[in-house]
C-alpha cells in the first residue's frame, strides 16, 4: 500500500492520542507534520503520554502556523483536533487545497460553518471523514437489525443522554483542560452527534420542531470567559407525532458514564446503559416468545470488529 502522509492540528490530549494512533496503528501512516500554537503541547512531557511527542516522533516537522504546514509539509490527510468548538475552518482550508480531512465532533458549531463547511467539501477533490462515529457502535447496529427485522415496530419516543463528569481540582480535570476550559466555546446542546445519530438511524421523517431549556450557570468552577449552561435538555418531534429527548450534562460530579438512550417502539424496546466499564444493552419484543427483557453486553465495538486486534487499536468510533 502506498504511504500516507498525515498531519496534525491541535496538539492537546486527544489530538496528541490519535496522532499516535494513528501511526503506531497502521505501517502505511508517515506521521508528515504537526502544529499546535502552544509548542510546549509537542516538545514537553504532557498528560497521558510517557515522553514529549517531540521525542516519539523526531521526524515530523513541527509548526506553530497551519496554514504554513498545509502550503510546505505535502500531507495526504489533515487530523483535526482543535478545540471542540472551532474545527470546520480548519477542515475547510485542508479541503480547499485537496487535502483529506479526518475531524473530530462536532463538525461545526452553527448553521452558518455548515453552509460553509458542505459547500468547501463539495468544491474540494479530498474527502472529509468525521472521527467518533457512534451510529457504527454495537448498540446502533443492533438497534437498526432489531428495527428491520420489525422486533420493535414503530419508535413513538425515543431518549439520548451525553453526560460529561467534571470534579474540579481533579487529575483529570487538569489534564484535560491544559489549555483552558475546552467547553467554553461550546453550547451543550450543540454536542449531539454521540446522542441523536444512533437514534436518528432509524426515523424514516426529518425532526420538525424542537424546544430547549438550559439551566444556566450553577457550578462554582467556572472561569470568567464561560458563559454556557451547566446542562441543557431538547425536545424534539416530528411531523407524524414522534418524540425525541435529549439531555447533555457538561459538569456532572459524578462518573456515571456518557451515552444512555431508550427507544420505546410499538411492539418492544431498547436501551444503552452507560456504567463507564459495564455498559448494558436491553431489549424485548411482543414479537418473540420470549418477551421479557434480555441483556448483553454494551460495550462500544461493534460485532463484526469484536475479535478483530487491528480494529481495537483503532479508537472509538
Amino acid at each position: 500500500m502506498d504511504k500516507i502522509r498525515v498531519g496534525l492540528v491541535g496538539a492537546g490530549h486527544r489530538g496528541r492520542a490519535m496522532f499516535s494512533l494513528a501511526a503506531k496503528g497502521f505501517d502505511f501512516v508517515v506521521p508528515a507534520a504537526a502544529c499546535d500554537i502552544i509548542p510546549s503541547n509537542w516538545y514537553e512531557k504532557q498528560w497521558l503520554v510517557d515522553e514529549a511527542m517531540a521525542v516519539t516522533f523526531p521526524n515530523t516537522e513541527f509548526y506553530t502556523d497551519y496554514d504554513e504546514m498545509l502550503e510546505k509539509a505535502n500531507l495526504d490527510v489533515v487530523i483535526v483536533e482543535t478545540g471542540a468548538g472551532i474545527h470546520a475552518e480548519f477542515c475547510a482550508k485542508a479541503l480547499a487545497k485537496n487535502i483529506n480531512v479526518m475531524t473530530d465532533i462536532p463538525v461545526v458549531a452553527n448553521m452558518e460553518e455548515a453552509d460553509m463547511l458542505w459547500e468547501a467539501a463539495k468544491k474540494s477533490k479530498a474527502m472529509i471523514s468525521v472521527g467518533a462515529n457512534p451510529n457504527e457502535q454495537k448498540f446502533t447496529v443492533l438497534l437498526k437489525e432489531a428495527y428491520k427485522k420489525g422486533l420493535l415496530g414503530k419508535p413513538y419516543c425515543m431518549e439520548a443522554e451525553y453526560i460529561h463528569w467534571f470534579r474540579p481540582g481533579s487529575a483529570e480535570d487538569i489534564g484535560v483542560n491544559e489549555n483552558g476550559d475546552w467547553r467554553k466555546l461550546l453550547i451543550p446542546i450543540r454536542y449531539c452527534t454521540h446522542s441523536l445519530g444512533p437514534l436518528l438511524a432509524i426515523l424514516d421523517e426529518p425532526l420538525r420542531k424542537v424546544s430547549c431549556f438550559g439551566t444556566g450557570r450553577h457550578a462554582d468552577d467556572y472561569t470568567d470567559d464561560v458563559v454556557d449552561d451547566d446542562m441543557q435538555c431538547a425536545q424534539f418531534i416530528t411531523d407524524a407525532g414522534v418524540v425525541i429527548r435529549l439531555q447533555r450534562n457538561k459538569r456532572c460530579r459524578a462518573e456515571i458514564g456518557h451515552h444512555n438512550y431508550r427507544v420505546f417502539g410499538t411492539e418492544g424496546y431498547m436501551e444503552r446503559i452507560d456504567r463507564m466499564d459495564n455498559a448494558v444493552i436491553r431489549y424485548n419484543s411482543t414479537r418473540e416468545l420470549e418477551t421479557g427483557l434480555k441483556e448483553i453486553g454494551g460495550e462500544f465495538m461493534p460485532p463484526k470488529y469484536a475479535d478483530d486486534e487491528t480494529a481495537k487499536k483503532a479508537g472509538h468510533g
